[in-house]
């Protein structure tokens, strides 16, 4: 019998250049390897926050290979959660899709040590989602630290 898939998690914002990514690249990081994570926004920039690359580096986190994704249906229909940061009504809705929205401060402008304490934000509601993902559609047990 095949192993069970791990669960997709999707991070959704405007930019895709600082929340989304910081939450995916520190899912990624914490999970290592156990939940797929994935990020979009619903008008991508160009680039990632120069401020949000500094303050991952600094937890030994390369944001090199990132690529602004816009957000779409099909991304979001593929997500078994949905972490919405801020695209409110513009992001696509699935039904059946476990959803949750973190009201976390626009990184977008921002001073490093503000950029510093969104991102300690970021991470510790990474972790605590971590603790309760779980593959309901798999019954396989909750993600560990």
């Amino acid at each position: 019998m095949p192993p069970d898939p791990a669960p997709v998690v999707l991070f959704a914002c405007v930019d895709n250049s600082g929340r989304s990514v910081a939450a995916r690249l520190l899912t990624e990081h914490y999970a290592a390897g156990s939940v797929v994570a994935r990020s979009a926004g619903t008008e991508p920039s160009g680039s990632v926050n120069p401020v949000i690359t500094q303050v991952l580096a600094e937890r030994g986190i390369d944001t090199s290979r990132e690529v602004p994704t816009r957000l779409d249906t099909d991304l979001v229909g593929q997500a078994d959660v949905v972490i919405t940061m801020g695209c409110e009504e513009s992001c696509p809705y699935v039904p059946g899709k476990r959803y949750e929205d973190w009201q976390i401060d626009d990184p977008a402008g921002q001073d490093l040590e503000t950029v510093r304490r969104i991102v300690q934000d970021i991470e510790e509601r990474v972790r605590q989602l971590l603790a309760t993902v779980d593959r309901q559609q798999t019954g396989a047990k909750p993600v560990k630290e």
